[in-house]
């Protein structure tokens, strides 16, 4: 399949973190910048650490690199790079995950990361052709307490928020241990994400539901393994936003070719592709659906599913996610690919 053509299919990106958009020179740019000391010699000892064994590898890199984002401007300036590749690729909305714990841990306040990204959001259509929102992200493993903390610093903001979702280190930190604090952000008006089944097991999918009250799975590869709730994904028809290129890099499967998001589509899974940590990972969206079908042999139905998916699973409006799908629908026929 074409390459021009797998860019130009509309989609929508919901499993982004903004901060995981940064590349290795753009780091080292802004370090330099802001007076920032990297614990690497240049931007290629950063990219030659991205060989990672597992969730907690990564992690250690991501939070160190965070450091370099110290202003408005700065945040302004990440979530400005993400749209322009984003829309390269085909991205025409964007819900993006952003973690204010990892600035406000180092003394950079929330309203300099949610106002700064809010400027690049505002825009986004006008600059990019391409709407976006921000959801919120508590890190688990800094506990309940310190997210309920959060989560009431970021009030003043709310109408620059569309949800709240939980990321970081999965294994050792269940879903439930944060019940009151999601329970606060459905008072709150908020949309509730959260990341499960990535290292974690299936029960952790069962408690995001289940106690969190999450529409959506961030991730959820390992419901597979758990026949009653595979049963329940497919019937209540739970979106799951899964990350090839990213399961890859942390080593939760050993190749595309391995990887479930055919017999995930098979099942009947709402199911969609994005990009997780792109600048880690190996690729944007657009690549991990490239990606998929060089090396797993997705065909073109599969592709315009997977497309379908993103849209069916986002936060837009009925009429917006229409014309959206309608889109999807010309693209695919007009290039010869019906149902």
């Amino acid at each position: 399949m074409d390459r021009a053509f797998i860019d130009a299919i509309p989609k929508a990106e919901l499993h982004l973190h903004i901060e995981g958009t940064i590349e290795p020179d753009h780091a080292f740019r802004m370090a330099d910048r802001n007076g920032v000391e990297l614990p690497w010699a240049g931007a290629r000892e950063l990219a030659e650490a991205y060989a990672f064994d597992d969730l907690q590898s990564f992690l250690d890199v991501y939070y160190a690199v965070t450091a370099v984002l110290q202003t408005r401007d700065d945040f302004t300036e990440i979530a400005e790079s993400y749209f322009a590749r984003a829309a390269r690729q085909g991205v025409r909305h964007a819900e993006i995950f952003f973690d204010p714990q990892s600035h406000t841990s180092r003394g950079v306040d929330i309203a300099v990361a949610i106002e700064g990204l809010w400027a690049a959001v505002s825009a986004s259509s006008e600059r990019h052709g391409l709407t976006s929102s921000l959801i919120l992200c508590f890190l688990r493993d800094r506990g309940a307490a310190e997210a309920s903390t959060i989560l009431e610093s970021a009030v003043p903001f709310l109408d620059l928020l569309s949800g709240v979702g939980l990321d970081s280190a999965e294994v050792g930190h269940p879903p439930a241990e944060f019940e009151g604090v999601f329970a606060r952000a459905a008072e709150l008006g908020l949309r509730r994400v959260a990341h499960a089944g990535e290292e974690g097991p299936p029960e952790y999918v069962w408690q995001a539901l289940d106690a969190l009250g999450a529409e959506r799975i961030d991730h959820g590869v390992r419901s597979l393994e758990d026949p009653r709730l595979l049963e329940r994904l497919v019937r209540e028809q739970v979106p799951l936003t899964v990350c090839p290129f990213s399961n890859v890099r942390l080593k939760v499967v050993s190749d595309l070719v391995e990887h479930p998001i055919e017999r995930m589509l098979h099942a009947g899974l709402l199911v969609s592709i994005n990009s997780d940590d792109p600048a880690y990972f190996g690729g944007y969206v657009g690549d991990n659906f490239a990606g998929l079908a060089q090396e797993a042999g997705l065909d073109a139905g599969a592709l315009r599913v997977l497309a379908e998916n993103s849209f069916h699973s986002s936060f837009l409006d009925e009429d917006t996610r229409a014309r959206h799908l309608a889109a999807v629908r010309d693209h695919f026929e007009s290039n010869g690919h019906h149902e």
